[in-house]
């Protein structure tokens, strides 16, 4: 398909997934104002809010009503996968003639916070499926919101977990400046 073929309504978020399917903000101006993009894009936008989440029972039980998983869900992360693999085939979760999907979750620092190693392991079922989903044409995007201006989360797998362009810090976040280099000592003045 050439740039001129390319569907309009999946400008924006293929420029979010030019970096990686998992985009990280602080800012709720700056999420919101994506959000509304990808919604004027086409996107399905499926909106949770983490930081009520303290359990991975409490996770399992807000992405099955929002992904109108089937009834038979089995609430672990095995059974995750698996309808997360249905929702990006379109079995359900998001209308067939969406862009794509995108699952925003907000305050996900507190719900990493209690539960670090099922946050991590629902990242990477979703980045795995973004993925795979690529393959296939379709998109999915996972925009994570922090209350901590600096959330630190490396990857998912193989995907990079970045933070929005917005927010993404320089080469030196202002936090992290070097000193400048000290002169060895033969060279100093006496």
């Amino acid at each position: 398909m050439s740039t001129g073929d390319r569907d309009p309504r999946r400008v924006e978020g293929a420029k979010l997934l030019s970096d990686s399917s998992l985009i990280l903000f602080h800012r709720m101006t700056g999420l919101v104002q994506t959000l509304t993009a990808l919604r004027m894009d086409g996107y399905h936008v499926v909106s949770l809010e983490a930081s009520t989440w303290r359990t991975a029972q409490q996770m399992h039980a807000a992405l099955a009503v929002a992904l109108d998983f089937p009834a038979h869900y089995g609430n672990n992360l095995d059974a995750l996968n698996d309808c997360l693999g249905e929702v990006a085939a379109h079995a359900y979760g998001f209308p067939a003639d969406a862009t794509g999907l995108v699952l925003a979750m907000t305050g996900f620092d507190h719900f990493a916070s209690a539960s670090p190693d099922v946050a991590r392991a629902l990242l990477d079922i979703f980045a795995t499926h973004s993925r795979n989903a690529q393959l296939q044409g379709e998109q999915l995007l996972c925009l994570i919101q922090s209350s901590l201006p600096r959330f630190p989360l490396e990857s998912a797998g193989p995907t990079p977990i970045v933070w929005n362009k917005a927010e993404r810090p320089g080469p030196f976040p202002s936090d992290l400046v070097p000193e400048p280099p000290k002169r060895p000592w033969w060279r100093r003045s006496r």
